[in-house]
């Protein structure tokens, strides 16, 4: 049984949001318990997922980065060699090397409230404990727990027009251009 405190922006997930999340990923998400944050318009922005997908497969991805222009923005800014030096800071300051241990710590047990799954059982995600390696699943943790639980994405998301203190909806931002989404050309989202 967990002791954590009930993730504070978590709702259901609703057939809309699994049609939602169609358009989002480009492909069904499997593994879907709930919506653990949302987008200011209300699509969802991370999904909580089970740590054993319907398939039998382990998932350790349980705080699941869905919004496009979010996405897109973190790929942005791990593009620029950002993580290489969060990475250098975690292995070189203790009191952050600490924090960060606390958030995978969380990770995994907050992924335990929904089960087990043993070929994941000590791994978190995004590299915690020790590098940081993806910037989306942090962000995720971060957007679903709140402020002071990812001391790496506490510090990245500032970075990001429209994040805090408040997840602004970007959506129509993100959105392909009409002629862009009929075209032969168009690149499949990931």
């Amino acid at each position: 049984m967990s002791t954590l405190a009930p993730l504070p922006f978590e709702t259901p997930a609703t057939a809309q949001d699994h049609q939602v999340m169609r358009e989002q990923l480009g492909r069904e998400m499997r593994g879907v318990v709930s919506i653990a944050r949302r987008c200011g318009c209300g699509r969802p922005a991370v999904v909580r997922t089970a740590p054993r997908l319907e398939d039998g497969t382990p998932f350790p991805t349980s705080l699941y980065l869905t919004l496009p222009w979010l996405t897109l923005e973190l790929s942005r800014l791990e593009a620029t060699g950002l993580m290489a030096e969060l990475t250098e800071r975690v292995q070189q300051e203790e009191g952050l090397a600490a924090a960060y241990r606390a958030a995978h710590e969380r990770y995994l047990a907050r992924r335990a409230e929904l089960g087990d799954a043993e070929e994941v059982r000590h791994v978190s995600a995004g590299g915690m404990p020790t590098r940081v390696k993806c910037l989306h699943a942090l962000a995720g943790q971060a957007l679903a727990e709140g402020p002071g639980v990812n001391p790496i994405a506490d510090e990245v998301l500032p970075l990001i027009d429209g994040v805090l203190p408040e997840l602004l909806c970007r959506c129509e931002d993100a959105a392909p251009a009409p002629e862009a989404a009929d075209s032969d050309d168009a690149e499949e989202p990931r």
